[in-house]
């Protein structure tokens, strides 16, 4: 099957309900997402809110409240938003590379596998049931018997040594307490919850999504969007392949290699290049799950103009499906930085645009436009 990148960008703007917009609750939202990055949660609640039309203030908080979204360190060690009802399917596959086993790992952050273990038997135990604060865990922790050192490593503010226990359904976060996060056991928060599935049985599940919001992919990119390629290549291959033909193989400007669900493989065909703008914010999917180094959707030389340091990726302007420029809310306007090169962006549809952020944020401001 061959298609150009231009179908391939318009049809995932229809699949990640970009274009159109949807009236979709935002844990449908976040499953057709496949997650949503939530280490800035404002973040998380305006690329949910800009593929809304009429976005509803607070529904984030409510989802989470409800348990039909729970936050929790998933992909690449991030933050994200998943649904309850598929969630453990993502942290299998995330532990399946065991990498708090390998050695450059235990140098870096100080713990070694049997302390691992019996860190992660001791949060089991004691967070069932409860919900504690971090300096409450650290505390509990520290009072076990050979556990007393760890404290420091607990209370970096990367959670390192947390995502582990995330990752192998031990922890997720509770209830906030005002600005202070909380802990609790998966087990005795999220309803239905039947423990981390072997990695063979999720997989399936978890590329579909994938593939469903960002495909056509490659098993590198799927990888790279997961676990910054941490899974090894004879698991990830393997587990395409057991997906057998329910994956189609597609050829993407006369590049081969990556691959669609077959269900999807019709419609795709059949998308037109879409000319729409969409103005997103920072840490948006859309750029995430293809990741920044794809320079069919970012130009190379405008990369670190939206991954920049810190890991902040910046609010782009997306027109045609391609990025063509970056956007930031001042005191007294909307600020838009068109990049040259991409040529024209229709200025009715970045007014537009600018009045649906407007309508998502709460905060109307003057459309100012230059290129650069």
């Amino acid at each position: 099957m061959k298609v150009t990148h231009a179908q391939v960008v318009a049809w995932r703007l229809r699949q990640q309900s970009l274009v159109p917009r949807t009236d979709a609750p935002v844990e449908e939202l976040v499953a057709r997402l496949a997650g949503v990055q939530a280490q800035v949660g404002s973040a998380a609640e305006l690329a949910l809110a800009v593929r809304q039309k009429t976005p509803r203030a607070g529904a984030v908080p409510s989802a989470l409240a409800a348990r039909s979204l729970v936050r929790t360190w998933a992909m690449r060690g991030t933050l994200h938003l998943l649904p309850a009802e598929g969630m453990a399917a993502y942290l299998a596959l995330l532990g399946a590379a065991r990498t708090w086993e390998k050695p450059v790992w235990q140098r870096a952050f100080g713990v070694d596998p049997g302390q691992m273990a019996a860190l992660g038997e001791a949060v089991d135990d004691i967070l069932d049931g409860q919900v504690l604060s971090r300096q409450e865990l650290i505390e509990a922790v520290s009072a076990r018997a050979g556990l007393e050192g760890l404290g420091e490593q607990l209370s970096s503010g990367w959670g390192t040594v947390l995502k582990p226990l995330a990752w192998t359904g031990r922890l997720c976060q509770g209830p906030p307490r005002g600005q202070h996060v909380t802990f609790t056991s998966p087990r005795s928060w999220v309803p239905g919850w039947r423990g981390v599935p072997d990695p063979e049985e999720a997989a399936p599940a978890v590329i579909s999504a994938y593939l469903g919001a960002y495909g056509p992919a490659t098993p590198a990119a799927f990888d790279a969007w997961l676990l910054r390629g941490a899974t090894r290549k004879a698991v990830l291959r393997g587990w395409f392949a057991a997906l057998g033909d329910r994956l189609t193989e597609v050829e993407v400007d006369g590049v081969g290699g990556a691959f669609v669900r077959s269900e999807d493989a019709s419609a795709l065909a059949r998308t037109e290049p879409s000319r729409e703008v969409r103005l997103l914010g920072g840490f948006d999917q859309y750029v995430l799950g293809p990741g920044t180094a794809d320079t069919r959707l970012i130009a190379a030389g405008r990369r670190t103009a939206v991954s920049r340091t810190g890991g902040w990726i910046s609010p782009v302007v997306v027109h045609e499906g391609r990025v063509a420029g970056v956007w930031e809310f001042t005191e007294e306007s909307l600020a838009v930085t068109l990049f040259a090169e991409h040529g024209g962006v229709p200025r009715a549809g970045l007014e537009a645009e600018a009045g649906h952020l407007a309508r998502c944020t709460g905060r109307e401001r003057a459309l100012v436009v230059r290129t650069a």
